[in-house]
């Protein structure tokens, strides 16, 4: 019994070990993101600053440096999400709604999608920019971005919609609607927490993306915040960290913001209780 026990120890422990350590994997870069950044003489050890400044912040508070590349960042990846959000909801609803052979091989193949890596395909996608005169344009890339998460985006967004009952579309088509009006007005605003949590994940992986943007991107102006980092990073391997940790904080703090505004609403869920009555 003893020896049983001592097993049931022994694993216990090894699991709180193995859980500290993946804890401490994602807690000690951010301790030292938050240290680097008021260390005017900072570097790549975690230690706690003689003196603390804000001095780092004050580099990087410029137009050049993060008010452009921020507003860019907004524009491309706000306006990619929105191109995402409605066309996934355009091709899930007919994936949620009608029976059909096909609609199995179509969603493992949009699952299949999701796993490509994006830079097998930027040397053809370069090559099609070059060839519509797309490049160096933030429409084109905000198009490609959205496409690149869209994919996955209508595989939540199928998901989503089939919890909302066929019940109440049916109701809104005998009172004279169309599938677009049943759509929009009745299918959508049941799905809030869906379409929050699509266009969060959509927006994110958007605003982290590095490579696509400076591939498709050549002015200064018009490049994002993941791409103007490179600004920190100077000749013969030299590296402002303190800066670079200040400019970090300010590049995540839309997304950290975005989602607390609606964190509420992705705790709920669908608010049908009541609306189909037997």
């Amino acid at each position: 019994m003893s020896s049983l026990t001592d097993r049931r120890t022994r694993r216990r422990l090894a699991a709180d070990a193995a859980l500290l350590a993946v804890a401490a994997a994602f807690v000690v870069p951010l301790l030292w993101l938050v240290l680097a950044s008021v260390d005017r003489e900072a570097t790549l050890r975690v230690a706690a600053p003689g003196s603390p400044t804000t001095d780092n912040f004050s580099a990087v508070w410029t137009d050049e440096i993060t008010f452009t590349p921020m507003l860019n960042s907004l524009l491309l990846c706000g306006g990619a999400a929105v191109v995402t959000v409605g066309c996934a909801a355009l091709a899930a609803y007919p994936l949620s709604r009608y029976r059909s052979r096909l609609v199995r091989p179509y969603l493992l193949t949009v699952l299949f999608s999701t796993c490509l890596p994006i830079t097998a395909i930027m040397v053809p996608v370069y090559g099609l920019f070059v060839q519509a005169d797309l490049i160096d344009t933030g429409y084109g890339t905000a198009l490609f971005l959205a496409t690149s998460q869209l994919p996955f985006a209508i595989w939540l967004m199928k998901n989503y919609m089939d919890g909302v009952p066929v019940a109440l579309e049916e109701a809104a088509w005998t009172d004279g609607a169309s599938w677009l009006q049943s759509l929009t007005r009745v299918i959508l605003p049941l799905m809030g927490p869906g379409i929050a949590v699509v266009s969060i994940y959509s927006f994110i992986m958007m605003w982290g993306n590095f490579f696509v943007p400076f591939m498709l991107l050549l002015s200064p102006d018009q490049l994002p915040a993941s791409v103007s980092i490179f600004t920190f990073f100077g000749n013969y391997g030299s590296i402002a960290y303190g800066q670079l940790a200040a400019f970090s904080i300010l590049y995540s703090t839309p997304v950290v913001l975005l989602y607390v505004m609606i964190a509420r609403r992705l705790g709920g869920g669908f608010a049908l209780g009541g609306a189909v009555k037997g």
